[in-house]
């Protein structure tokens, strides 16, 4: 579109087309509000009309004004829009979160909301919210599925709220491996950490300076062929256990691992674990590392997300920014 603002983030579809998000001009705001509205009309009416059928362009503009209004596109035609608005309590809101009913179940809307997600870390915000209105249940749990837990209600809406992770770039192996080093020295007997990220990005690295942080046996390498492998301490502190979830399907085949035995007294990594580890403790540290859009650079983004009051969100800080 001519005029847009430069995009954040991009992916390929299986068929082919280019999803990409980006931010608003408030020129588009009449464009963003359709968008908006046109995906709440086709969900079911239950209860009250939605607040959103009662904005106007002019609101959309003042949040596109503030560089919080944001787009997805396919093939560089908006499809889905959401909101992010900083309040007079300093709190961060995401809302107004609609993609076009035919473009839904397609990834668009998990896709928008990762990159703002990671947005939002990167410039230091701590947490962020939203309202989920207490009639559709499946978008509560569409939420819960991205991270966001229920902590009280607005109106008729349950208000959801989500750690947004410490963000940091590496440059290469090196300092990934030291990231790893540093953030050991955090961790304790029974601690679970969850690494993602796509083939190559460095789990495997960043697990091999945990390893040397924490003093244990090696080599680290990554368990693919094994699922888990266990390196004992040479230094007296907590083993190290390391497990590979590619090829496991549910908590239950991981829970075949018997991986309870082991954690008490380990410091546990499970690498491609989302969605398959996190019901071994609800205190845990999420790694996520992403590559940039420049396939030439070999810098990553590491996101440190802690979930539950085992992980202190300025220790990770001061970890993952530590000069190595």
């Amino acid at each position: 579109m001519h005029g847009a603002a430069p995009e954040l983030a991009v992916a390929t579809l299986a068929d082919g087309r280019r999803l990409a998000v980006r931010t608003l001009t408030p020129d588009e705001a009449p464009r963003a509000l359709e968008i908006v509205q046109r995906a709440f009309a086709a969900r079911p009416r239950i209860g009250a009309r939605a607040q959103a059928f009662s904005d106007d362009a002019d609101g959309f503009r003042r949040v596109a004004a503030s560089g919080g209004a944001f787009a997805a596109t396919l093939d560089g035609e908006p499809v889905g829009v959401t909101l992010v608005t900083h309040r007079d309590d300093g709190s961060v809101r995401i809302g107004r979160v609609g993609v076009l009913a035919e473009h839904r179940e397609q990834g668009v809307a998990t896709f928008l909301i990762t990159v703002i997600l990671d947005l939002l870390a990167s410039r230091g915000e701590a947490e962020v919210h939203l309202l989920a209105r207490r009639e559709y249940p499946h978008l509560r749990r569409w939420w819960e599925q991205h991270g966001f837990t229920v902590d009280g209600d607005e109106g008729d809406c349950h208000v959801m709220r989500r750690p947004l992770p410490v963000s940091v770039a590496v440059p290469d192996a090196d300092a990934m491996r030291a990231l790893g080093q540093r953030l050991a020295g955090l961790f304790a007997p029974g601690d679970l950490v969850i690494a993602t990220g796509d083939l190559g990005a460095g789990k495997t690295t960043l697990t091999q300076g945990i390893g040397a942080g924490l003093g244990v046996e090696g080599p680290v390498i990554s368990p693919t062929f094994v699922l888990a492998r266990v390196h004992r301490s040479v230094t007296g502190g907590p083993d190290l256990v390391h497990v590979d979830a590619y090829r496991l399907g549910s908590f239950a085949e991981l829970d075949d691992l018997d991986l309870d035995a082991s954690l008490p007294a380990s410091v546990t990594l499970v690498e491609w674990g989302a969605g398959v580890a996190e019901q071994l403790a609800s205190d845990r540290l999420h790694i996520d590392i992403r590559r940039g859009l420049d396939p030439t650079d070999e810098t990553r983004w590491v996101f440190l997300t802690p979930f539950g009051t085992r992980f202190d969100r300025a220790a990770l800080a001061a970890a993952a920014k530590e000069n190595p």
